[in-house]
């Protein structure tokens, strides 16, 4: 069933410089309207860098989100772009998205009965500008883990595993991985929601 969008008073644009279809999700089912304009920035480079000064994942998620915002704000300079990431964290290590289901089984493996962390931030821009940004963490627990279940969910999971930087979607079958959960839902998916709606709501993009 269609969700029903809350028609604000903003004349501006409202793009998502994201091409992840779980935060193209959140903000269609919390009733707005957006464009979907997917920014590509060379985060290896920029982890690596960030990385030899110190930064923390905090830090480099902002970082990236901002980026990914100014590419597409220098494009469209009158829209309200949103930027975002994530970061896994697991012992001051961080995760990046396997390349291949070898490698999503390496990472259940050195993530299973330990908690992670995973940093999730957003920020909004116009005009090249920096109008708003939050970053927000939440820590989770995975259970251990036998071989065979891994293989067992890999299979049943498939190429979505690929999708993620902890290879599960919590709204899934990534729930069978866990032992407890603290923190955000929202920012366990991807995004700070909950102060990213407020933003908007400041800015008539829904109403208050």
């Amino acid at each position: 069933m269609p969700v029903a969008m809350l028609r604000g008073g903003a004349s501006a644009r409202l793009i998502l410089a994201s091409g992840s279809a779980t935060r193209a999700d959140m903000l269609t089912r919390a009733g707005l309207a957006f464009d979907v304009a997917p920014a590509a920035v060379d985060e290896d480079s920029i982890k690596a860098s960030l990385k030899a000064d110190g930064a923390t994942a905090h830090q480099l998620a902002d970082t990236l989100a901002e980026l990914k915002a100014a590419r597409i704000s220098a494009q469209n300079p009158g829209a309200f772009v949103v930027g975002a990431d994530q970061v896994l964290v697991l012992d001051q290590q961080w995760f990046d998205k396997p390349a291949d289901r070898d490698e999503a089984g390496r990472n259940l493996q050195s993530l299973a009965g330990k908690s992670h962390q995973l940093v999730s931030a957003a920020v909004v821009l116009r005009g090249g500008e920096r109008l708003w940004g939050h970053t927000d963490h939440a820590t989770l627990l995975m259970r251990a883990l036998s071989e065979e279940f891994i293989d067992h969910y890999l299979d049943a999971a498939g190429d979505a595993v690929l999708d993620s930087v902890g290879c599960y979607q919590l709204e899934g079958l990534g729930a069978q991985l866990f032992q407890r959960v603290d923190g955000d839902y929202f920012t366990i998916l991807g995004m700070p929601l909950f102060p990213l709606l407020d933003f908007l709501r400041g800015h008539d993009f829904i109403p208050a």
